[in-house]
């Protein structure tokens, strides 16, 4: 697959999610295969009969992400089957502090979804791509992963742990043939976003953010990162010295 050329088989993790929902109908088209990985059942089948009206073939996976040794010979399984030529690991989930700080359990959960299981697609589906000689994978992170944000520590965490592995990675696997990308949204209209707290600067809709990831990965930047003030703005955070950017993060309104 070249730089001017799409994939036809596209498999999606979080496929249910506000992002993966728009991915699904970004890449839903005649002619198209779309494997979509998600964990409500109802609204998976919602987004297949969408996506199949509008003219791709559907094959749906539930999946429960924390479960790393069941999801990964799921991906295996599929592979074979459907052989992608495209994988986007968009599953992830959101931890908010409040006054007591982040609770252990829900940290976890942020961990074994956003990391683990973002780690263990990759695993899952390289052994694939390897004797394929090809293929490409895309890793959403987040523009959180620049500065972390005191609202969501363990969230900007694994966004952080995730923008380093894409990143090594993509290094790694280039003269293999493998294609890795790294995806760095900003706040984006979702459910997501919404559970957290303070400003959302340069809001984009979940079909703005699928078009920017689509035209992206269709000429493999390395790095996808969107709005682009804020991604700067992001980018800036990280290479201040540590005073000043705590103190911009305060004056912004970003507070734990």
């Amino acid at each position: 697959m070249s730089k001017t050329e799409e994939p036809k088989t596209i498999l999606i993790t979080g496929a249910t999610g506000g992002i993966g929902t728009a991915l699904a109908e970004q890449y839903a088209m005649t002619g198209n295969t779309l494997v979509l990985f998600g964990r409500n059942e109802q609204k998976l089948a919602c987004l297949a009969e969408q996506c199949r009206n509008q003219g791709a073939r559907i094959v749906t996976q539930i999946s429960d992400l924390r479960n790393h040794q069941r999801f990964m010979v799921q991906l295996q399984v599929v592979c074979e089957q459907e052989q992608p030529e495209l994988v986007i690991a968009n599953a992830g989930v959101s931890n908010t502090a409040d006054n007591d700080g982040e609770h252990w359990e829900a940290i976890k959960e942020v961990i074994e979804v956003n990391v683990l299981a973002t780690m263990g697609t990759v695993q899952a589906v390289l052994p694939f791509m390897r004797r394929q000689g090809k293929g490409q994978i895309a890793l959403v992170s987040s523009l959180a992963a620049w500065y972390g944000l005191p609202m969501t520590p363990s969230y900007s965490a694994s966004k952080a742990a995730i923008k380093n592995y894409a990143e090594a990675m993509r290094c790694r696997l280039e003269p293999e043939g493998i294609k890795i990308n790294l995806i760095m949204p900003g706040f984006v209209v979702s459910r997501m976003s919404r559970s957290v707290p303070g400003p959302k600067p340069f809001l984009l809709s979940t079909e703005q953010a699928a078009r920017a990831i689509r035209i992206g990965l269709k000429a493999n930047r390395s790095r996808i990162s969107f709005p682009f003030p804020l991604a700067i703005g992001c980018w800036l955070l990280a290479m201040l010295p540590p005073e000043v950017s705590r103190n911009l993060i305060t004056m912004s309104g970003f507070r734990g």
